[in-house]
């Protein structure tokens, strides 16, 4: 084997600029798969992390009669707080109503928290500390959207829990920078116990954030684990990944259809050498190995190349991050501004497997043509 390697070593270093090409060009569906990998890696770390900051918490329990996929719920997706967990959760009650700003309608939903949590990231310190009547908060898209600001007063109409409506002026305290567009797009965010006066509907809750990562039964509600509620997210993720795949599975194909051309360019061209080798006691499988390594080199050859080029180019997206554009907040899903790729042990292993092994076989496919050759009439370099 050592033997093999070194043959194989002598004759790439002797193709010259034929080796390196082929390297390049592998080393370039290397770094490409690696980058896109990571680019998604990093999407999916940063989402997740997000969305259990700012929405998800340890888990969810959701109302049974609600829906988070059907508007239609709300009106009677709401029940009593379990007295058995109301220290455990954090409940939020969900609410339909319109606001008018500058006489335009805005559907909203109206959410009440606790102004006393600390699981989710949403400020509502400043619902605390305002000395405002009704104090709100929204987020930047919807600031965007409503065209309000800190300090606006905008008008707002809801329904009761008879149905009755009832309108009033309610104060904007703080506006939020998210990347998780669901607690941002439509949402109006206010003291829990304030939207139990305004709708009648005390000490009931649509939804109930935990404050730990157990297993919660309760009848008339539903719980949902962190995996669970991340798992539309990942569907998401695995589907970019799948056709992300294509792309850099075809330059791969390209890279390795260069090196099986020049395997069969090189078989065919040194007939006469495999002759030799056979005629020296080589046993035709050994000069099949022998091929096959020096073609699976080339891998070894564009990680060396990849190299140079790949490892200052990823850390510094790594480091600056890809921008993304300003619309894909407004998709529904968790998307920042700026998505820092993450390339892990196992990403970068496998990717280097997946090449070096795609390499030997394309290498050794042409070479076990070999096992085949007349020793006589290869020395003569006849084709047989």
């Amino acid at each position: 084997m050592k033997l093999a390697f070194q043959l194989a070593y002598k004759n790439l270093m002797g193709a010259g600029l034929r080796t390196w090409l082929n390297a390049a060009i592998l080393s370039f569906a290397f770094v490409m798969i690696l980058f896109f990998n990571g680019l998604i890696d990093g999407w999916n770390l940063q989402a997740k992390r997000d969305g259990i900051m700012w929405e998800y918490g340890n888990g969810q329990l959701l109302m049974e009669k609600y829906d988070p996929y059907d508007p239609f719920t709300l009106q009677d997706g709401h029940g009593i707080i379990p007295a058995s967990i109301s220290k455990e959760v954090t409940p939020i009650l969900l609410v339909q109503g319109s606001i008018y700003p500058e006489g335009r309608m805005l559907s909203i939903t109206l959410k009440g928290i606790d102004v006393n949590q600390s699981i989710l990231e949403i400020p509502t310190d400043a619902l605390k500390k305002s000395n405002t009547e009704m104090p709100a908060l929204i987020g930047k898209r919807m600031a965007k959207a409503a065209k309000l600001e800190v300090g606006d007063q905008v008008l707002l109409r809801w329904r009761d829990q008879h149905g009755t409506y009832d309108a009033l002026n309610i104060t904007i305290v703080n506006i939020f920078d998210t990347d998780v567009g669901t607690v941002d797009n439509g949402q109006i965010w206010m003291p829990i116990e304030t939207l139990w006066q305004m709708t009648g509907l005390k000490n009931e809750a649509t939804i109930l954030i935990a404050h730990t990562e157990k297993s919660y039964s309760e009848d008339g509600w539903v719980y949902k684990s962190k995996k669970e509620l991340l798992s539309v997210l990942t569907d998401i993720i695995e589907t970019k990944k799948t056709s992300g795949a294509i792309m850099y599975l075809l330059l791969l194909f390209i890279a390795l259809l260069a090196i099986f051309d020049t395997q069969v360019l090189s078989i065919f061209r040194r007939q006469k050498e495999i002759g030799t080798y056979i005629a020296l006691g080589m046993t035709r499988w050994q000069v099949v190995g022998l091929f096959t390594v020096e073609g699976s080199m080339y891998s070894f050859f564009a990680m060396i190349v990849g190299c140079v080029y790949g490892i200052p180019l990823l850390l510094f997206v790594a480091y600056t991050g890809i921008g993304m554009p300003a619309a894909t907040g407004d998709m529904g899903i968790t998307v920042a501004e700026r998505i820092y790729p993450v390339y892990g042990f196992t990403l970068i292993m496998g990717t280097l497997l997946l090449v070096i092994i795609s390499a030997t076989v394309v290498s050794f496919l042409p070479a076990r043509n070999i096992s085949k050759m007349n020793p006589v009439l290869a020395i003569k370099g006849k084709v047989q």
